[in-house]
């Protein structure tokens, strides 16, 4: 309390020192004795001088060691107190060195030091009525602010830090140079800003890393307003120096206020160090940029950080993660995941930047889109666009769809593989689980789209999702993949089964969690087809039986729903419990004895003899189940075989055969007394045909012979059909129906028995059949429907049973055994003739089922003699040539003279075609679901040689008998199957939603075998087969190539149309395989690349036999490419030639350019320009040749170098020369232009013109008068084109489909001139005016005949035209006020006139209706009528338009 009420006095009497100077030197030297005492006794400064005097007079008491100072006034009326003492001070200005002096000695004391750059402590004595803040500044803060001692003060500041340059600073230790430095910061005044900052900026270049940190942080705190540029530029200049100081530089410059251009060379300069900055620093980088960018220039901006941004480079792969384990050392180990972990959450934040910058700063979002949306090559799209993309959608819901659509187009175009979704699951999972709602939602609207790549897609992201996230993202995944399996949908309903399948067999154990929402899909299987429930009941199978105690619930859920469905009356159900049941045994026969594959407990051996017994148990009660269920119903029991067939074929290897034993034995011996009779000279019984023994191959066999008792089967199921049969037979009922079924379970089961070994059953494949003379040729009219029907269920069963033997022995080495396979497949093209004839013969005959798993028979296409039903509509692949005609079409355009650019050939227009091709297989193709399916190994049969019959006939009539070769009747037989096969996996289908199905269909009626594989293993089969496929294709050429050099020469007085139509089939059916395997959308992917070249390498060696192994994937695509042109001379028709350029343009990579463009132009013009006649001399046409040449046209036009030059060539030169010839003649430069052709011609030249004239670039003002006249001359071109094109229409082909083809393209046309050509226009009126008039009044002639085409389209009346009318006639008034507005932009109103256009017809006669109103008018009307007709009155300088209709309402 003493040392307080001094101190106050002290205070005191300083306030009273300019009144009583005298009594306050007394009065301190009376007190300076009790104030050291009390000073030192407070820890206060011992030895005052000067310095320590004024300091205390003016308010502060100095503090020697931890006290902080202390200060008793107000921080201002300290510093005007000190000012005035030492200006008042007698030896001023020397006192001001000397108090510096003072200040600097007592600093030198590093405690002393801290405390002055501390805070003082305020401190109020008793009686005082000064307020004191309760923050105070530091003693030197508070002498930077008085001007006098300021510029030294700065000095001795600057001074002292080198002295702590080499300081160790620790955790509580004090930082010197930052305290420093920090009293510089926001200063009132600063006399000598300037220098001060560029001694800074020096010091920064000399101090250690942590004080220039320290310095350029606290640099926005120091400067004035006018130092802000020229310190940005210094430290710019720092950045690119050195990648130490990138945090503090953008730091601070963060927080500068720059002009436009600084900043954007700032930004310049961070942008540059993106792809070399430290990974710690890349946010705060990464924030700069962004947080600085402008609407302007954000996408410019953007575009450039996401070429820079790389997080390949931010996570470290896998592999090493994975080496990372095998470190000796425990030290290094952990050290290394340390920086995983630094990794992971440094990218963390770089995320968390962008998604702040996206969530509040709009102009990020929409142009972090667009500049992905701009991004067009495949390689530039990396995973920080995915995680982008993903981030948008999840932070702004006003961008959703935008983002949706553009997700969805770049997966479309490939451009976001599904290996670039898993690379950045796998690297950034702990990124993306944030945005999980986000994937689940866009992986269910993936899974609605249309788009086989987008469906795959979401399937993909439903995988990952739950591979990489934790147990509430799976529940939730499989909640959802439950939900589209039970939602009705086709394409769904695969694909949820399909990742499910994927994730049992992936995650079982995890997915095992979750059982229970999977088993809930078994209240919803009423929606499932057989291949579904077949996948349900694997998934379900191998979560049941994959650990004992957890699947027991599922396994008895299984059997309660099987053993209702098996003891169902119904059909459907019985099937869907046969498929089930037999896919459960497939589970539980599984062998489990082996270490890695065992998935039972097996902790004791009495624990594994116990599992054994009851899988034992399980499989027996299963199988005698479905026996009992299944032995009193033909298609039942057929079915039954069928899928154990496929279950044995599937798990070849991997089934516990001492499991089946019984049912095996069973197995062999039913069959033989089932189907099997010893063969004998008569057959006893009364039949409908007499008995006979055909087909034998071992004749010479006498002994022990046997033959497959066919007829008199055929007979008693007829006849048990016809009575009704017989109830409650005891016995197992024994039907020709599964005699291919059981067969091909026979043969599957005995290869597994004996590693693949049959030949306890090789006598099954020469052993003749009962059937009966199949002579048929003018007898069918004499037969009665009942014994026609018979005759051709016959055939039906021994065909199948044919192809069943064929199935089987088809991979067998032995020549003889092979010789017989090739003479059975001879029998079949026999029979096939024989059956074509005597279905021809009876009409509305309903064959045996060969197929057992389709869910009903109203699923089969209908039958009947005048011409086979639909079955494969909507299924054919969209060709890449054919992409620039899928624009939407008007009704007018579908009744076009078969112009059908958006589809292809439906199949009874490509049997029809097919038929006139002369494929003997036309008739047939309707009943495809009633043949037994051929395997995939039957094709090796192709390595076979092919020789034509004229030549066998000619050279080897000897050898005929004894050397049995592939005729090309069979390779056409399997030609056929392999191109039904490959399209049906390999192309890819729509998925479109049909919202109301009229009824449901099965798509895979007839590949139920085919299904079983995945489309990457159909694919390595096919590549397999390149070589024999290379081979019989060059024959064909060398076979065509012949007749057109005889037909030239004209020494062979004709060709043999028979064989001519087979061998060009033949032809068409390679071109077809080869397009349907290198248009597999499969080969896009990473894992399919080495598929890819070793196909392709198959055809470069074609070229350069032994040089291929090491030549790079674009060099084997050259050659290949090479190699298929040479074909281009011999194609037999147009459809071939289409096939050819889809396989061409297939097989060149995307985008197609340099000289492959070239000559895919050159080859589509060449085969536009050639005349096509079929053998019998008529010119080719029809549905088909209309379809291909639309596709062709736009091939040609697309790879064109000019656009409009080759539609001005065709429209200015074929058109003519059409015009010019005959009724049925055709233009001589381009054959194919007819007049049945040419609204295929009009309709692509149109839509070509249209998307054409949208890549001329839209007028800038910054256009210079060259650019502008480039431009304009394109736009003369253009609408000189589209004024021919439109005038056609009024001289000669003004039929309907060519009128609505020219309302909907005119109306386009005129869109995108007022979209991008008037704004042209607008800023090059003025250089270029004639130019522009001239253009104008082009444009005009042609939207005046428009005009007439709408009064056409009213008066006739035609919906399907005048729904076109409205929005035309919109766009044409828009057209003249947008004319009107550019002569305003220019001061040129005065030349600019609106007339009133009479309604007219095509041929300009005035359209009565409006005669009378016309009277009211008068002469006013036809003035204005007349300056419309002749818009270049408007003056040299002006530009007339006119294009208004009088009377709306004229019909």
């Amino acid at each position: 309390m003493v040392s307080k009420r001094k101190l106050s006095k002290a205070d005191a009497s300083g306030e009273s020192h300019n009144t009583d100077l005298p009594r306050r030197c007394s009065e301190t030297k009376r007190l300076r004795i009790s104030d050291k005492e009390n000073a030192f006794a407070h820890g206060g400064v011992e030895n005052e001088g000067i310095f320590e005097e004024l300091l205390r007079t003016s308010g502060i008491v100095l503090k020697a060691g931890e006290g902080q100072n202390e200060i008793a006034v107000d921080q201002m009326a300290f510093q005007k107190k000190l000012c005035l003492a030492l200006e008042k001070h007698p030896t001023y200005p020397g006192v001001v060195k000397q108090f510096i002096s003072g200040l600097e000695s007592h600093i030198k004391d590093r405690n002393q030091f801290k405390n002055c750059l501390l805070p003082c402590t305020p401190v109020r004595t008793e009686g005082s009525r000064t307020l004191v803040h309760s923050y105070c500044e530091s003693l030197i803060k508070l002498l930077l602010g008085i001007k006098i001692l300021q510029p030294a003060v700065v000095t001795l500041l600057l001074e002292k830090i080198p002295e702590f340059f080499f300081d160790i600073v620790g955790t509580f230790g004090t930082n010197f140079p930052r305290l420093i430095v920090n009293q510089f910061k926001w200063l009132d005044g600063l006399l000598d800003s300037q220098d001060l900052v560029k001694k800074l900026i020096q010091m920064v270049s000399v101090s250690p890393v942590p004080i220039q940190h320290d310095i350029i942080t606290s640099l926005p705190e120091i400067l004035e307003d006018s130092q802000q540029s020229e310190v940005a530029r210094e430290l710019s200049c720092l950045l690119k120096q050195g990648r130490r100081l990138t945090v503090p530089i953008l730091d601070a410059l963060s927080r500068l206020d720059l002009d436009a251009g600084l900043l954007a060379e700032v930004r310049q300069s961070a942008m540059t160090i993106v792809p070399s900055v430290k990974l710690e620093d890349l946010p705060v980088v990464v924030k700069f940029i962004l947080h600085n960018v402008k609407a302007a220039d954000a996408v410019e901006v953007i575009s450039d950080l996401r070429k820079n941004l790389d997080l390949s480079s931010c996570v470290l792969p896998l592999q090493i993660l994975g080496s990372q384990k095998k470190l000796k050392s425990q030290v290094q180990a952990s050290s290394s995941m340390s920086q995983v972990t630094t990794s992971q959450n440094c990218v963390k934040l770089l995320f968390d930047v962008i998604k702040l910058a996206v969530r509040f700063q709009k102009d990020v979002s929409e142009s972090w889109i667009k500049a992905i949306e701009n991004s067009t090559s495949v390689s530039d799209h990396k995973v920080l666009d995915l995680i982008v993309l993903l981030l948008i959608h999840s932070t702004n819901t006003k961008n959703r769809k935008q983002t949706e659509k553009v997700l969805k187009s770049k997966i479309q175009l490939g451009c976001m593989p599904e290996q670039l979704m898993q690379n950045a699951f796998q690297n950034h999972s702990v990124v993306i689980k944030e945005f999980f709602p986000s994937i689940l939602a866009l992986a269910q609207t993936f899974l609605h789209s249309a788009h086989p790549a987008v469906v795959s897609f979401g399937s993909c992201m439903y995988k990952q999702a739950f591979a990489a996230f934790d147990s509430y993202c799976q529940q939730e995944v499989v909640t959802a993949l439950v939900t589209h399996v039970c939602s009705g949908n086709e394409t769904e309903l695969d694909i949820s089964l399909d990742v499910l399948t994927d994730l049992v067999m992936l995650h079982t154990s995890l997915l095992m969690r979750y059982a229970t929402f999977v088993k809930t899909i078994l209240d919803s299987t009423q929606k499932l087809n057989p291949c579904q429930i077949r996948k349900l009941f694997y998934i379900l199978s191998m979560l049941a039986f994959s650990q004992r105690q957890e699947g027991s619930y599922i396994q008895d859920d299984m059997h309660m729903v099987i053993r209702k469905w098996l003891s169902s009356t119904v059909p459907n159900h019985k099937q869907m419990g046969v498929i089930g049941a037999v896919t459960m045994i497939g589970s539980v026969a599984l062998k489990r004895t082996e270490g890695g594959g065992s998935s039972l407990e097996r902790p004791e051996l009495n624990s594994e003899r116990d599992g054994q017994i009851l899988l034992s148990f399980q499989l027996s009660t299963l199988l005698d189940l479905v026996g009992f269920c299944c032995e009193q119903t033909p298609e039942v029991l057929a079915l039954y075989y069928d899928e154990f067939a496929s279950l044995i074929e599937k798990q070849k290897g991997n089934l516990d055969l001492k499991l089946l034993e019984e049912f095996g034995k069973n197995l062999v011996e039913d069959f033989p007394s089932d189907f099997v009779v010893d063969l004998s000279p008569t057959v006893d019984g009364s039949f409908l045909f007499p008995v006979k023994s055909l087909y034998n191959l071992d004749e010479d066999e006498s002994q022990g012979a046997i033959a497959i008792n066919l007829l008199p089967l055929v007979s008693q199921s007829e006849l048990g059909r016809v009575t009704g049969g017989k109830s409650s037979q005891s016995k197992r009922v024994v039907s020709p129906m599964c005699l291919s079924p059981c067969f091909r379970l026979l043969r599957l089961y005995t290869g597994e028995q004996n590693s693949g070994s049959l030949e306890e059953i090789d006598a099954l494949l020469g052993c003749p059949l009962y059937l009966t003379d199949l002579e048929v040729e003018g007898k069918l009219e004499t037969l009665s429907t009942q014994e026609r029907e018979f005759l051709c269920s016959l055939l039906f069963y021994a065909l199948n049973w044919f192809r069943e033997v064929v199935n089987a022995f088809c991979q067998q080495q032995d020549a003889e055994m092979k010789g017989k396979v090739l003479t059975r497949l001879q029998n079949i093209t026999e029979l096939q003739n024989v059956l074509g004839k005597c279905l021809a013969a009876t009409p509305g005959y309903v064959p045996p089922p060969a197929t057992f798993d389709s869910e009903a028979r109203e699923a089969v296409p209908s039958i009947n003699a005048a011409g086979p039903g639909r079955k494969r509509n909507g299924k054919k692949k969209k060709t890449d040539g054919s992409k620039a005609g899928s624009a939407d079409r008007s009704p007018a355009d579908d009744s076009s003279e078969g112009n059908q650019p958006d589809a292809e050939l439906s199949e009874l227009e490509k049997t029809a075609a097919e038929r006139e091709a002369g494929n003997p297989l036309a008739w047939l193709q309707s009943y495809r679901p009633y043949f037994r399916e051929l395997d995939l190994e039957v094709f090796t049969v192709l390595h076979c040689g092919l020789l034509t019959k004229s030549v066998l006939d000619a050279e080897m009539h000897t050898e005929a008998c004894e050397v049995v070769q592939l005729g090309p009747a069979e390779l056409c037989l399997l030609l056929d199957d392999l191109c039904w096969k490959l399209e049906h996996v390999l192309t890819p289908g729509s998925t479109r939603r049909v919202p109301f199905p009229k009824e449901r269909s099965y798509k895979d009626i007839g590949f139920s075998h085919l299904c079983q594989r995945s489309p990457k293993e159909v694919a390595m089969c096919v590549v397999k087969l390149l070589k024999p496929l290379c081979n019989h294709m060059e024959n064909m050429h060398n076979y065509f190539q012949a007749v057109t050099q005889n037909r030239d020469v004209g020494d062979e007085p004709g060709v043999n149309i028979q064989e001519h139509q087979l061998m060009s089939f033949c032809y068409q059916q390679l071109l077809l395989t080869f397009r349907s395997l290198f248009a597999w959308n499969g080969f896009s992917r990473q894992e399919n690349t080495d598929l890819l070249r070793s196909a392709l390498q198959v055809l470069a060696d074609r070229l350069k036999p032994g040089e291929t192994e090491f030549l790079l994937l674009e060099e084997l695509i050259s050659e290949s490419f090479h190699y298929l042109l040479n074909f281009q001379q011999s194609v037999p028709s147009f459809y071939c030639a289409f096939i050819l350029t889809q396989l061409l343009i297939a097989i060149a990579e995307k985008p197609m350019a340099g000289w492959k463009k070239e000559k895919m132009a050159s080859l589509a013009k060449q085969f536009l320009c050639q005349s096509w006649v079929k053998p019998s001399g008529d010119r080719e046409k029809g549905s088909q040749f209309n379809s291909a040449l639309h596709t062709l046209l736009c091939v040609y036009l697309e790879h064109a170098d000019n656009i409009l030059k080759a539609i001005e060539e065709i429209s200015s030169v074929g058109v003519p020369e059409l015009i010019n010839s005959a009724k049925d003649g055709c233009s001589s430069t381009y054959p194919t232009l007819s007049r049945q052709t040419f609204p295929v011609f009009f309709r692509v030249m149109m839509a070509q013109l249209e998307s054409s004239v949208k890549s001329i670039p839209a007028g800038k003002p910054s256009d210079s008068s060259e650019v502008q006249l480039e431009k304009l001359l394109q736009w003369n071109i253009a609408v000189r084109n589209f004024h021919i094109l439109i005038n056609l229409v009024k001289q000669v082909f003004d039929s309907r489909p060519v009128l609505g083809i020219c309302l909907k393209y005119g109306r386009l046309f005129v869109e995108a001139f007022l979209k991008l050509a008037m704004p042209l226009l607008d800023y090059s009126f003025k250089k270029h005016r004639d130019d522009v008039q001239s253009l104008l009044k082009n444009l005009q002639l042609s939207t005046r005949q428009l005009h007439h085409m709408c009064g056409h389209s009213k008066i006739h009346q035609d919906i399907g035209l005048t729904n076109h009318v409205p929005l035309l006639k919109k766009s044409l008034e828009q057209f003249v006020y947008r004319v009107k507005a550019m002569l305003a932009f220019n001061h040129c109103q005065e030349a600019f006139w609106v007339g009133i256009l009479k309604n007219r017809d095509l041929q300009g006669e005035e359209i009565l209706s409006q005669a009378s109103e016309g009277r009211h008018s008068g002469e006013e009307e036809d003035s204005a009528d007349s300056a419309a007709e002749e818009p270049s009155g408007s003056g040299a300088d002006g530009s007339g338009a006119g294009s208004s209709e009088e009377d709306a309402a004229a019909p």
